[in-house]
């Protein structure tokens, strides 16, 4: 059974910093990618940040240069460090497992962290 717990969130002022973590447990996880992802009050789920197996990151838009996402391949956990933070980013953070090999693929979620930006 695979389990991913989310931590980090909080409320903070704008400019400030937190980093989420999302730790991922399980047997034969043969994880491909990580992602976060965010929703906000009354707004779809958007993608924030990901990374490959291999380090190969994305972002958003709306995060690049305050986001940086990282991943520590022996303990299995995702990092999403989130400087000068806005009251934009205020939503809850998921992060995504997206793993599989030989055509069985397949993600899982964790339960969500949230974040608020105080201005």
């Amino acid at each position: 059974q695979v389990r991913l717990v989310e931590s980090g969130g909080g409320l903070v002022q704008a400019g400030r910093s937190l980093r989420l973590s999302c730790a991922a447990s399980g047997n034969n996880l043969n994880i491909n990618a990580m992602v976060w992802y965010r929703q906000a009050p009354g707004k779809q789920r958007e993608l924030v940040a990901g990374i490959t197996s291999g380090g190969r990151t994305n972002y958003a838009e709306s995060v690049k240069g305050r986001f940086t996402i990282s991943f520590d391949n022996v303990s299995n956990t995702v990092y999403l460090q989130m400087n000068s933070l806005k009251p934009e980013d205020t939503a809850a953070y998921y992060c995504e497992l997206q793993g599989g090999k030989s055509g069985n693929y397949y993600d899982y979620w964790g339960q969500g962290t949230q974040v608020t930006v105080s201005s």
